[in-house]
């Protein structure tokens, strides 16, 4: 994997960039649709690739390793050959869920004893394991096995919980080099900064990070439950720290008002379930602000959903989906799904215009207030 900045905005941290692998080209910013299980809910790849413009997508170790298995994937060459998706796809270590889904878990240095959340039974994850793992499910990034403490840790659990992550990291790193990508693409590990809201642990993992000259790193832990102006710190103080050479992604952020102050700080790559799990549930975002479709102030209105949008939305009233979400039918969800997708994709892919253009800042000014208001 390769990475190369290509504009760098003079006014903001901001860049747009283009990063190459075996399964293709990835122009940043990006977002990546969440595709837990090897798929992007209520979403068809035909429509991620024609109306989301989706370039990459994710897969979770966590979720693939209980179901459908280590054997079927392998079997099958891969998740690439598992579910078809032919263009690149990053998987997340499944530290997250262990941690959030799994109501019993065991921590110790050598790993996490966890219970699944499907049928109760145990299950144990090490950084060499998950590597494996990650190697048998082929992603063209895998993600480093980290503990995510909880945001509100205390400083003492929060150091603690970062050494842990960090020996687990030189771990996962000499299993990723004492081994081989099985299915003839390369695969890149991508670290991960921890040290919840404290400046000083913040440093220290950047620093510890930075060091390791990964082809891309991550910044995790953020986006749970803290003040936005302390998300959007943590940011800076990482991203001063970090290569500017290499990718920076921004794990699990955000709404589009994250994603847009986060570019400006630097960050290259962004995931979160919040546009289909929120298209799902009738809320869509536009440019003029968010819309709850099971409003009744839109059975009547026969305009597009957006006249600037994909196809779909510009073939779909608001008045039909009005009408789809009324009826609990699931076409209600999946239009839901690719008009925020795809209005995720368009977000980012014009903050990268802006950026070429050199009026990223004045462009984000004039559409950042807008984004927040609901109609």
């Amino acid at each position: 994997m390769t990475f190369d900045v290509q504009y760098s905005d003079s006014l903001s941290n901001a860049r747009a960039g283009v990063i190459t692998t075996d399964h293709g080209q990835i122009l940043t910013p990006i977002f990546m649709p969440v595709g837990t299980a090897g798929t992007v809910k209520g979403v068809h790849f035909s429509e991620l690739i024609e109306q989301v413009k989706a370039q990459i997508i994710l897969g979770n170790t966590y979720h693939l390793y209980l179901r459908p298995g280590l054997d079927i994937l392998q079997k099958a060459g891969g998740l690439h050959g598992f579910n078809g998706w032919q263009h690149p796809i990053l998987t997340d270590s499944g530290g997250f869920q262990v941690f959030s889904l799994t109501g019993i878990r065991k921590l110790t240095e050598e790993g996490c004893v966890f219970q699944s959340h499907i049928d109760g039974s145990k299950h144990f994850f090490t950084p060499e394991n998950v590597m494996d793992t990650e190697r048998i499910i082929g992603a063209d990034i895998m993600m480093a096995f980290d503990e995510c403490p909880p945001g509100k840790s205390d400083y003492h659990y929060a150091k603690k919980s970062l050494q842990l992550t960090q020996r687990w990291l030189d771990r996962c790193l000499k299993r990723f080099q004492d081994t081989q990508p099985l299915y003839g693409h390369q695969q890149s590990l991508f670290p991960i900064v921890q040290g919840c809201t404290y400046k000083d642990l913040r440093q220290e993992a950047a620093k510890f990070i930075a060091d390791k000259g990964a082809d891309g790193n991550a910044i995790g832990g953020l986006a749970v439950g803290e003040p936005t102006e302390v998300m959007y710190e943590m940011i800076e103080v990482v991203n001063d720290i970090l290569p500017k050479d290499k990718p920076r992604y921004l794990m699990g952020v955000g709404t589009p008002q994250n994603i847009l102050e986060a570019i400006e700080r630097g960050v290259d790559m962004f995931d979160c379930v919040m546009p289909t799990r929120n298209g799902r549930n009738a809320l869509l975002f536009t440019y003029e602000g968010t819309m709850n479709m099971r409003n009744k102030k839109w059975e009547d209105d026969f305009s597009p959903l957006d006249a600037n949008g994909c196809d779909i939305d510009k073939c779909t009233s608001k008045a039909y989906l009005h009408h789809l979400f009324k009826a609990k039918e699931l076409l209600a969800m999946q239009i839901g799904s690719i008009h925020n997708l795809a209005f995720y994709l368009r977000l980012v892919t014009d903050a990268r215009q802006h950026i070429q253009q050199g009026d990223f800042i004045s462009w984000k000014k004039s559409v950042i207030e807008r984004l927040g208001q609901r109609l």
